[in-house]
C-alpha cells in the first residue's frame, strides 16, 4: 500500500528519539522512491503515432490529437461492422437487445463521463500539479475513443466465440500436422499460448495498430495515449496469472506477433508494464455497462421478470448484511438494509414501478428496470470515480490491483447485477441453443481455413479447394501477412498464417460468419 506521510508522521511522535531519526531516514527513501516510481500525466498523454506525420503549420484542422481520433474511429469499417456483433445473445432477431456497437456507444458515454469526474477532481483536491484543465480534456477525449474501441477485436458471437476459437485450437494444435511435427511441438511457447488464451482485447490491439489496412499497415495509426488505454492487460500469453490478485495479470494483452507495438507504447508512456491509469476507468465504463444492460435485456426478453429481480435483489441484499452482521434481530436487520446503498437502490426500483402504476403505463415492470438501471448508473459512477481518487497514488505508481469497485458500498450489487443475470439469461435454453449454432459455424470455419492456410506460402502443393478457401481472405489481411511475414523464419510465418484466420475470423460479421457457413454447406 502506498505510504502516507501524514499517518506515518502522526505515528512517529509517539516513539523515542532514536526510532523517530530511524523512521525518518525510512521515510525520505520510501518517499524519494515513490517520486521515482510516479506517472507522468505529460507521458500518459503522449499524442504521438507509431506512424508519424508532419503537421502542417498552416492546417486550418483546429482539432486535438485525441479528437482527430475519434472520427478515424466513427469513420471506419471495423467500428461499422460492431453493430452486426453479439454482446449477450448470439444471431437473436430482436431489434431492442443490444448489440457490439450500442455497447460500445453506452461505454465511451460512461467513460466520458468517469473522465470528466475524475478530472474535476484531481484539479479540486490538488491531487497532481502537473495536472491542468486542458490534461481533463484530453482524458475526457481519449476515453470517449477508448469506449468506442474497446471490444472492436470480439470475434462474431460475443464472448462465446472467444472461448470457441481458443477451445479449437487447444483441440487441434495437438493433432495438426507441419512437416511431421503437431503444430503445438513445431511453434514457440508464447505462440502456442496466444492461441489457448486467444483474446478479444488483444486482438482489438492488432487491428487497429495493424489490421484496419487504409494508407498502410499501422492501422488507423491512433494516438499512443489510446492505444495505452486500451491494453487491460499489460503482460503476454506467458505471463497470465490468474492466481496473483493482480488484475493486470488476470488474461494477455498482446499477441506475440504485436510484441514491437507493445514495447513501443509501453516506452513511450512510460508505464514500464503497468497499466495505463486510466484503463481503469474504462474497465469501470464497460463494467457499469454490461452489468445493467444485461439486467434490462433479461427483463425485455421475459428471463427474468420485475418481481423476481425484486426477490432476488432483497434476498442477496440481506445475505450480505449478515455476512458481516451474523446475529441481527429481525427488526435491526430491516433498519440496516434501508440505511445501505443496496438497500435504498433495491427501493428506488419499487419506487419507479409504484409509479408507473399510479401512472397508468402499459408495461410498469419494463418502464421500472429500464428507469432504475439510469438511476443506479450514475451511483455506480460516483463510486468508480471516488474510489480512483482515493486510490490515486497507488493507482499512480502502479501498485493497485483490483478493479474500481474493490471495496465500496456497490461492489456487492455490481456482483449480484452480473450474478442474476448469468442466472435468468447466460445459462437458459434459448441461449444455449444460439450458443451452440454460433459453436457449429466457428468451428466449421476454423477446420476449413486453418486446414487450408498450413501449407499456403511454403514450398508444399495445396490443394485446388485450399487454393479457393484461402481466395475468400480479405485481400487487406493477405496484404499485411505479406508484409508481416518479410524474412521471417519458417517458424514464425507458420504462426502468422494461424493470425491470418483469426483475423480474417474475428472481423466478420456474425450474419457474415453464418452466411458464409450456409455458403460453404451448399445451403441456399
Amino acid at each position: 500500500m502506498f505510504v502516507s506521510l501524514k499517518q506515518c508522521l502522526t505515528d512517529a511522535y509517539k516513539l523515542d528519539i532514536y526510532k523517530q531519526k530511524l523512521l525518518f531516514y525510512k521515510l525520505e527513501l520510501i518517499y524519494y522512491l515513490q517520486e521515482e516510481l510516479y506517472m507522468n500525466w505529460t507521458k500518459l498523454l503522449c499524442t504521438d503515432r507509431i506512424r508519424s506525420y508532419q503537421k502542417s503549420t498552416i492546417s486550418r484542422d483546429l482539432r486535438t490529437e485525441f479528437e482527430k481520433d475519434y472520427h478515424r474511429i466513427i469513420g471506419s469499417a471495423s467500428f461499422r461492422r460492431l453493430q452486426d456483433k453479439t454482446q449477450v445473445f448470439p444471431l437473436d432477431k430482436s431489434d431492442y437487445v443490444r448489440t457490439r456497437l450500442t455497447h460500445s456507444l453506452e461505454v465511451s458515454s460512461f467513460a466520458k463521463s468517469l473522465s470528466q469526474n475524475v478530472g474535476e477532481r484531481i484539479i479540486q483536491d490538488h491531487l497532481d500539479s502537473d495536472f491542468t484543465v486542458k490534461n481533463k480534456e484530453d482524458i475526457s477525449n481519449i476515453l470517449q475513443c477508448a469506449g468506442l474501441l474497446h471490444d472492436i477485436g470480439n470475434p462474431p458471437f460475443g464472448h462465446f466465440g472467444e472461448t470457441t476459437i481458443r477451445d479449437w485450437f487447444e483441440n487441434n494444435l495437438k493433432k495438426l500436422q507441419y512437416k511431421g511435427r503437431s503444430l503445438e511441438e513445431y511453434l514457440e511457447p508464447q505462440m502456442v499460448q496466444d492461441f489457448y488464451h486467444f483474446e478479444g482485447n488483444a486482438q482489438a490491439l492488432r487491428l487497429v495498430t495493424k489490421l484496419h489496412f487504409l494508407v498502410d499497415e499501422n492501422g488507423m495509426n491512433l494516438t499512443k495515449a489510446l492505444l495505452g488505454t486500451i491494453i487491460k492487460y499489460p503482460v503476454s500469453s506467458l505471463e497470465i496469472d490468474k492466481k496473483s490478485g493482480n488484475i493486470k495479470t488476470k488474461k494477455m494483452g498482446y499477441f506475440y506477433a504485436d510484441r514491437e507495438n507493445f514495447k513501443n507504447i509501453q516506452e513511450s508512456l512510460e508505464l514500464h508494464g503497468d497499466r495505463h491509469p486510466l484503463t481503469y476507468l474504462l474497465e469501470a465504463a464497460d463494467d457499469i455497462a454490461y452489468k445493467t444492460a444485461d439486467i434490462e435485456d433479461s427483463v425485455e426478453k421475459g428471463n427474468i421478470s420485475y418481481n423476481q429481480l425484486v426477490k432476488e435483489l432483497e434476498e442477496r441484499c440481506t445475505k450480505s448484511i449478515l455476512l458481516s452482521n451474523p446475529f441481527l434481530e429481525e427488526k435491526d436487520l430491516e433498519i440496516k438494509i434501508m440505511e445501505s446503498q443496496y438497500g435504498r437502490l433495491i427501493a428506488v426500483l419499487k419506487h419507479k414501478y409504484e409509479k408507473a402504476l399510479k401512472n397508468g403505463y402499459q408495461k410498469p415492470e419494463i418502464y421500472a428496470v429500464q428507469n432504475w438501471v439510469v438511476s443506479i448508473q450514475g451511483s455506480l459512477i460516483f463510486a468508480a470515480s471516488d474510489n480512483f481518487i482515493k486510490n490515486y497514488d497507488e493507482i499512480m505508481t502502479g501498485i493497485y490491483k483490483y478493479d474500481l469497485f474493490h471495496d465500496t458500498n456497490v461492489k456487492d450489487l455490481m456482483d449480484d447485477l452480473g450474478d442474476i443475470a448469468y442466472q435468468y439469461s447466460f445459462i437458459s435454453k434459448p441461449i444455449f441453443k444460439l450458443e451452440v449454432a454460433a459453436q457449429t459455424i466457428l468451428e466449421f470455419l476454423l477446420n476449413k481455413f486453418v486446414e487450408a492456410i498450413i501449407y499456403y506460402d511454403t514450398d508444399e502443393k495445396i490443394s485446388s479447394v485450399q487454393e479457393r478457401m484461402i481466395a475468400l481472405i480479405s485481400k487487406d489481411y493477405m496484404r499485411i501477412y505479406k508484409k508481416e511475414s518479410e524474412g521471417k523464419s519458417e517458424k514464425e510465418k507458420l504462426y502468422l498464417r494461424l493470425m491470418l484466420v483469426t483475423d480474417y475470423i474475428c472481423g466478420m460479421t456474425d450474419s457474415f460468419a453464418k452466411d458464409l457457413y450456409q455458403e460453404l454447406n451448399g445451403i441456399v
